[in-house]
């Protein structure tokens, strides 16, 4: 059998399953990532696992999200993640050293390894030829203890680029490209891999940008072959031993094709409110931009900041533009300041944020009432910039650049003919906010603050399953709507209690009080739910009010695994008109749940309407007695006995 890229990975490190589409495979995870937004679960879930020792090659505890320190939570978390890493084996990458995937790609990630993360961007390690996939929580907490992780075999999906792109023209586009044809839903359970004449000119942060904001497809992961290019890249990083060439065979065999004419591209921007709203920028041109944004895990690379700062060498931002700038990490940042970039960027009127994901986890930058704001970024959902009336556009650093400096939006394939802009040979290497874990058997304390609160552990399944429908939602409902992410929640993201105030409250502010004066019940919802984050505290809170069970026409790959490991029962209508047919507070019923859970069909009574509906359950056996137990931390513990 012939192979792709995805599938040479995969294979090398299966542990169950076979490579049959559709089927479920365990795979030997080589190295995990976590970001300190959901990495204070994750390690708890970790700690309550026993193991004294993290099993994997590398683990690595990023601070990049949660780095404004109003109050003592903050500051806390950290001081708790970087005990924890300490004691058991993991490194510690400081506040200040950069963005978890910006850093990973330079300093950690080796082609043909497996990569889990707790941040649906993990995928970014597909540009170095990573096998690299965003998971929730417990999921990176069990491969960490050594456990596999489990998917299901995805179909690969070819995407031949064909040419090389114009001026002005950039990999961000090529994804928009992407997203413009396929939609946020049109991933799921799809493998993108990247091939064709057009990759040799990607440099490895072009690949990372599209592998990163494949994510907002749906899909399992992207990745790209590892070769001259990658090759070149990690001599510079000081890491040339880490190199393995890995293609696809000539004659593999691909699920689907894309192909894409690079020399016919031109700039695109993502319109409010979704990633996949994509129109050419000529079609914006000229609105009046209030502010703009450089940066996040998808453009704040070294080469990324170069253009920015080639384009506003020598010219003014405008006055009605306010510009922010984040470096991706302290590598980036140190280089821009040694070459004069960062002069520049500075001269010109940006605004240098620290190194971290800043504006795009709403952690500050909330553009102004009816703003008109570019970003770099990978989401636009409505309100996650912080501002709810604000219009947020996705686009290259090229557009937001050419942008800044007139205060209108551009197409910059009017402004620019080239760049004089190399790939450094060598990139600047100090790890020195990279803090080594201790020699096992050490007897180091695990500093914990009040702000920590233990995570709530699902039930066992009961033989009946009842209660009342506690809110209705639409298509494409994200992780930001079901358990919101801005300045004023990250500090708690330890405090499952207190975040359950807000849960889902963007949808419906009552949600929160009603579930737990009827203590618990059901959630429906429409296409895609469960989009966006990998965060797992959208299924933790919904856990803590009592949420039983999810009702759906369709979910989000990685918010349905974050369901099922906590016991809660992810549905889907067989028939879509029946979402039609159920309103809030109607009283549903699964009897004798423990057998039916064991088929693909659930039927639940609508004892308001008198009605029954058949339901879709297509899960492995696995999950099954994963929902059984009430979710993966109990199976693992009953497996234990």
């Amino acid at each position: 059998m012939k192979l792709t890229v995805a599938q040479k990975i995969i294979k090398n490190h299966l542990v169950t399953g076979e490579l049959i589409k559709g089927t479920e495979i365990g795979l030997r995870i080589d190295q995990t990532l976590t970001q300190d937004s959901t990495g204070t679960m994750a390690y708890l879930q970790f700690e309550a696992m026993d193991v004294d020792r993290v099993k994997t090659k590398r683990s690595v505890a990023y601070i990049d999200h949660n780095m404004l320190q109003a109050g003592p939570e903050n500051a806390d978390d950290h001081l708790y993640i970087q005990t924890v890493a300490k004691k058991h084996g993991i490194y510690f990458s400081k506040p200040g050293n950069g963005i978890c995937h910006q850093v990973h790609l330079e300093r950690f990630g080796v082609p043909g390894q497996t990569l889990v993360g707790s941040d649906s961007h993990t995928p970014t390690g597909g540009g170095i030829g990573m096998l690299a996939i965003g998971a929730g929580g417990l999921d990176v907490a069990v491969a960490m203890a050594g456990g596999e992780y489990y998917i299901t075999m995805p179909s690969i999906v070819k995407v031949e680029l064909k040419g090389k792109l114009k001026p002005g023209v950039s990999a961000k586009d090529i994804i928009l490209e992407v997203l413009r044809r396929c939609t946020v839903k049109g991933g799921v359970n799809k493998i993108f891999e990247y091939c064709g004449e057009g990759i040799k000119y990607l440099t490895v942060p072009d690949r990372a940008t599209i592998t990163n904001m494949g994510a907002e497809l749906g899909a399992t992961t992207s990745i790209f072959p590892s070769d001259e290019v990658t090759h070149e890249f990690l001599k510079a990083q000081g890491r040339e031993e880490d190199f393995t060439e890995i293609k696809a065979d000539e004659d593999a065999v691909y699920d689907e094709e894309i192909i894409i004419n690079l020399d016919e591209l031109e700039a695109l921007v993502a319109c409010p409110h979704s990633p996949d709203n994509v129109v050419p920028v000529s079609e914006v041109k000229g609105r009046k931009v209030n502010q703009i944004a450089i940066g996040s895990c998808t453009n704040s690379s070294y080469m990324d900041m170069m253009k920015v700062a080639e384009i506003l060498d020598g010219k003014t931002v405008s006055e009605h533009v306010s510009l922010v700038i984040s470096p991706g990490s302290k590598q980036v940042l140190n280089m821009l300041a040694e070459n004069g970039a960062l002069a520049k960027l500075v001269s010109a009127g940006a605004r240098i944020l620290e190194c971290g994901c800043g504006p795009c986890i709403g952690m500050g930058q909330a553009p102004s009432t009816d703003a008109v704001s570019l970003r770099t970024f990978n989401r636009n959902f409505k309100g996650r910039s912080g501002t709810v009336s604000a219009d947020v556009y996705l686009v290259s650093p090229e557009v937001a650049a050419v942008s800044a400096i007139t205060g209108y939006i551009e197409d910059p394939s009017e402004h620019i003919t080239s760049f004089d802009i190399a790939m450094p040979q060598k990139f600047l290497i100090n790890d020195n906010l990279v803090v080594n874990p201790d020699e096992p058997n050490n007897d180091i304390e695990v500093v914990r603050g009040p702000n920590i609160k233990p995570f709530p552990k699902g039930d066992s399944l009961g033989d009946k399953v009842n209660g009342k429908v506690l809110i209705k939602v639409e298509d494409n409902i994200t992780t930001d709507h079901i358990m919101p992410s801005n300045a004023k929640l990250l500090p708690f993201r330890s405090n499952i209690p207190y975040l359950s105030d807000y849960c889902l409250a963007p949808c419906d502010p009552e949600f929160p009080k009603r579930a737990k004066e009827l203590g618990g019940g059901i959630i429906v919802g429409g296409s895609n739910y469960g989009q966006g984050s990998s965060r797992e505290h959208a299924a933790l809170v919904p856990l803590y009010l009592g949420i039983k069970a999810v009702i759906a026409k369709s979910f989000a790959r990685i918010h349905r695994q974050n369901l099922i490991n906590n016991g809660i029962i992810p549905l889907v209508f067989e028939n879509e008109n029946d979402y039609d047919d159920i309103d809030v507070l109607d009283e549903l019923v699964i009897e004798n749940a423990t057998d039916q859970i064991k088929t693909d069909k659930v039927v639940v009574k609508n004892i308001n309407k008198n009605k029954e509906y058949n339901l879709v359950l297509d899960i492995t056996d696995r999950q099954r007695n994963m929902l059984e137990a009430g979710g993966l931390l109990n199976m693992i513990k009953l497996s234990a006995k």
